[in-house]
């Protein structure tokens, strides 16, 4: 899939404010510091479209981009560790669900997850209200570039054991080097 054209549209917190247009919607969310944004960027192939830091939590709405006029991706806030409120990370986790269990045109969430952790119990139920809404998910492993290829594989390895999935369910990937790119493009481009 080549990307032409990237718009910003709005930054969203409830239903109400999300976009009314029906373009085919891919998310992408996971616990903060995990490289949501980065990601996002890197296969945009722009450097700032969605907001990075250097601290968790840059990402405190549901962001939505229009890509080449005829698909939308939205960046989740991080949930997890944060250093914000305990109050403030369950309203990202309710944002979140709220987004999955609304949003009609959601075609797929990506559920990034660090390479060098296990899925914990914020994962388990973002994997089950996307599947109770019907969506599907696929795992992004991120960060990649900072693991051996052993350490990479052994990662992928825990992150299946713990989900009770296949590997074929997770990418791995790095916003830094783009790895996972063109991959994660292509199964975009087959959804449409």
């Amino acid at each position: 899939m080549k990307i032409n054209s990237i718009r910003f549209i709005t930054s969203a917190r409830i239903p109400s404010q999300y976009p009314k247009y029906t373009f085919p919607e891919f998310a992408f969310t996971g616990r903060s510091n995990v490289g949501k944004s980065s990601l996002v960027n890197t296969l945009l192939g722009r450097k700032n479209i969605a907001k990075t830091g250097s601290k968790p939590g840059v990402t405190q709405t549901i962001n939505f981009f229009c890509i080449n006029e005829k698909i939308s991706f939205a960046d989740c806030p991080g949930f997890g560790y944060a250093k914000v409120s305990h109050d403030k990370r369950i309203e990202f986790i309710k944002m979140i669900h709220t987004y999955i269990a609304s949003r009609s045109n959601l075609k797929l969430l990506f559920l990034l997850i660090d390479i060098r952790r296990e899925p914990d119990e914020s994962e388990f139920t973002i994997i089950t209200k996307a599947l109770e809404n019907n969506i599907n998910v696929m795992i992004l492993a991120t960060k990649c570039d900072k693991v051996s290829k052993i350490e990479m594989h052994n990662g992928i390895s825990k992150i299946c054991t713990s989900l009770k999935i296949d590997k074929e369910f997770v990418i791995p990937t790095s916003a830094k080097t783009g790895l996972g790119k063109n991959i994660i493009l292509s199964i975009i481009q087959d959804q449409l």
